[in-house]
């Protein structure tokens, strides 16, 4: 019987489909975020399908804010198996609200510029908008 073995990927390869660099992979393995990353004869990193799912995840935790340090906690959760997932909800639900109160944040911000422009805009067209602050 023939074993097909699973596609796998370089690390240059891997850095490309996610825009990551080679050194923020490597970082990622070093610090505990990815495990278990396998190696060919030559010693030289690939990666495996499950890999790229996790690395897709970690990148949209970091790219939504969640510190490493977070990240780390959630990924040593994942680590353990099943029993752990109401933790990795529970660090999941406490990152979405922190998201959500810095989302309402800057769209308080956003609101404040508009009228700042919209009150700029007046000065230009000769009809002036409430001043802000």
């Amino acid at each position: 019987m023939i074993e097909l073995q699973e596609k796998t990927y370089t690390i240059q390869e891997v850095a490309e489909m996610t825009d990551l660099s080679a050194h923020t992979l490597r970082y990622y393995e070093k610090i505990g975020l990815l495990e278990h990353i396998s190696r060919h004869e030559n010693g030289h990193r690939r990666y495996a399908e499950e890999d790229l799912g996790w690395i897709h995840f970690l990148k949209l935790l970091r790219a939504t804010g969640m510190p490493i340090q977070q990240m780390q906690v959630f990924m040593e959760f994942a680590r353990q198996g099943d029993s752990t997932v109401p933790d990795r909800i529970e660090v999941l639900t406490e990152h979405r609200r922190e998201l959500a109160a810095h989302i309402e944040e800057l769209q308080d911000h956003m609101a404040h510029l508009d009228r700042k422009i919209a009150y700029y805009n007046g000065l230009l067209t000769g009809e002036p908008a409430e001043p802000c602050d």
